[in-house]
């Protein structure tokens, strides 16, 4: 996929313009973000599109210097699961972390 980068996103769309995959995020401090969503396109669900937009926000907060907390339930899992691989960019916080993923009216 051709990541695209935005303030406080992450995503890839068609040829067409139409969404495929975003992670979006909300800078808490210089240092910490919250990503507080996840989506893929549902002709895409099923195929680890989730798992490679994470692994570009991976890159993306490494490449910053920023750790991550997640109220994004996927996320939030994603980084617990991957807690070993990642524990450089992920908060102390995740485990506290409540979740109330951002739901968008397109989606």
């Amino acid at each position: 996929m051709d990541w695209k980068y935005e303030d406080s996103r992450i995503y890839a769309v068609n040829e067409k313009g139409e969404l495929l995959a975003e992670a979006t995020f909300v800078l808490q401090s210089d240092k910490q973000l919250d990503v507080d969503h996840v989506y893929v396109n549902p002709i895409l669900r099923g195929q680890g599109v989730a798992d490679k937009i994470m692994q570009e926000v991976a890159k993306y907060l490494r490449e910053k210097g920023i750790v991550a907390s997640a109220s994004c339930s996927y996320a939030n899992t994603w980084f617990k699961k991957h807690r070993d691989e990642f524990a450089d960019i992920i908060s102390d916080t995740i485990d506290d972390q409540s979740m109330a993923c951002k739901i968008d009216a397109k989606h």
